[in-house]
């Protein structure tokens, strides 16, 4: 009984030991901001944001104008041109905000498109990386508790990134 015992605890802690030193994480948040192709993606949508927002901003300015013009000329017009004046702007402001959830729904699409392409790019390196170092596993660092800095190796994927992967499409 004893024996038994002893090879199943000497089985266990090999196996455990064999485990432990092939098992390496990244940090995927870090290699979708700080790699060239995901900052760049990530300046391009930031661009794309300001310039949507601009743009609304110049819209919602040029209809609050008109709402003041229709509201100064409220005396001076008849009711039913005052009324279609109202639903005239009401119809404007309406467009605009499903013209702004539109736009700020492919800003989104976009960006999800970009993080899913820079980590298909990014699976065929680390699968790379991983024949090349004998690593057997690579976990994401979200999902470690507590590591060894030693095994961390987002910097050397991103470093590889930046040399084979120029740059992502953004729709």
């Amino acid at each position: 009984m004893k024996k038994l015992i002893f090879i199943i605890v000497f089985l266990f802690s090999q196996w455990t030991i064999t485990f432990a030193d092939t098992s390496y994480f990244i940090d995927f948040t870090k290699v979708l901001n700080s790699s060239k192709p995901g900052a760049e993606a990530q300046k391009k949508l930031k661009q794309r944001i300001e310039s949507d927002t601009k743009r609304f901003s110049k819209i919602e300015s040029s209809l609050r104008k008109q709402e003041s013009e229709i509201i100064a000329q409220k005396a001076a017009l008849a009711p039913e041109e005052y009324q279609k004046k109202v639903k005239s702007l009401r119809e404007k402001v309406s467009k605009l905000q499903k013209d702004k959830k539109d736009s700020f729904k492919n800003i989104a699409k976009s960006r999800n498109d970009a993080k899913k392409a820079l980590l298909e790019a990014v699976n065929p390196i680390i699968k790379k990386y991983m024949d090349e170092n004998k690593i057997r596993i690579v976990m994401n660092k979200q999902g470690v508790i507590l590591g060894d800095s030693k095994l961390e190796i987002t910097d050397q994927i991103i470093s590889i990134i930046n040399k084979e992967v120029s740059s992502l499409k953004i729709q």
